[in-house]
């Protein structure tokens, strides 16, 4: 079948308009709304997420936004358009022809609709989606699909679809993520530990099933396995813990304030479930995580930023929609 009709829908999460609290609440409803997320009874959460979250929330987020916003706009936004440039260009070098990349985001703009309508216009009737979630998770991936389902609800055609569940173990992002760290070494000198930070989820979404906690550990290993490292010289925590009910662990805030009371002064910090530097690794692991950390007693924390645009990583994905495509 000719290929040139095939298209390919990069998503992320999504992210504010401005780094404003009406643009934070209008996020963080959409955002929160999604029983993907939040599983709570509607009856429940509902008098929560309207009567306190979204009243105290977005002025505090907004001012972490602002902390880490740049001139072009959010973080997320700017390096996922660099993406999105980035891999249509390698796609069209890998196969000799254009393959039209879009970009979409579970929440906020651009949205899922607007992504799989600029592959309708530029004529593909098959498309590959690409969430660039290394680790499945039902909050997750587990979204972008009901995302698609619904949009696809809405259309008397659809299109051939395929969707990337997972690559936590794919050896080219395996690799992309420890020629990274060892780059930064090579820059800038190694800590005594490594760690590993990887957004947290409730851990009852495990216990029913979510096969993510054994994803971000099978990651978490498989770099240590390549950078030849010992089992005391790396770990992997879970950050960004919401609300009352246990995440899994350990945590990262709680693993920083530990660590200089065990002998570990200096430590290398990566987010490894995190494709695009945004707000839970530029401002809560790069500023937040070291004020924890040199507050508790350590010398030198460095962090090492997502893998991004780095040709690497678009490589990597490059290689996973080929593979995708050979399957039509």
């Amino acid at each position: 079948m000719d290929k040139s009709t095939t298209g390919v829908l990069l998503v992320n999460l999504g992210t504010p308009d401005a780094p404003t609290p009406s643009a934070v609440r209008a996020f963080l409803k959409q955002f929160l709304s999604d029983p993907r997320v939040v599983d709570l009874p509607r009856w429940q959460w509902w008098p929560i997420l309207n009567g306190i979250v979204l009243t105290f929330r977005p002025k505090k987020v907004a001012k972490a936004y602002q902390s880490v916003w740049q001139e072009q706009g959010s973080p997320l936004m700017v390096i996922s358009l660099e993406q999105q440039k980035a891999l249509e260009a390698r796609l069209e070098q890998d196969m000799g022809i254009k393959v039209p990349v879009a970009l979409g985001m579970t929440y906020g703009s651009p949205s899922l609709n607007d992504g799989l309508e600029s592959l309708k216009a530029q004529g593909c009737d098959k498309v590959v989606v690409l969430p660039l979630f290394p680790q499945y998770s039902c909050s997750t991936t587990g979204a972008v699909f009901d995302g698609l389902a619904a949009e696809f609800a809405k259309m008397r055609t659809i299109p051939h679809t395929r969707l990337v569940r997972d690559y936590h173990d794919h050896p080219a992002y395996i690799s992309a993520l420890a020629g990274s760290i060892q780059s930064h070494w090579n820059r800038k000198g190694r800590g005594q530990k490594l760690l590993l930070s990887f957004h947290g989820v409730p851990k009852r979404f495990v216990d029913e099933g979510d096969i993510y906690q054994s994803q971000c550990l099978h990651t978490a290993e498989l770099v240590a396995e390549r950078l030849g490292l010992s089992q005391g010289q790396w770990m992997a925590c879970f950050q960004s813990r919401f609300g009352k009910e246990e995440w899994l662990t350990p945590y990262t805030d709680e693993t920083l304030e530990a660590l200089p009371k065990q002998g570990v002064t200096s430590i290398d910090i990566i987010t490894p479930a995190f494709s695009v530097d945004c707000l839970e690794t530029l401002e809560e692991i790069a500023i937040e995580g070291k004020e924890e950390f040199i507050e508790a007693g350590g010398k030198g924390y460095q962090f090492i930023p997502c893998l991004n645009a780095e040709p690497d990583h678009i490589q990597m994905m490059s290689e996973l929609i080929q593979a995708e495509m050979q399957s039509w």
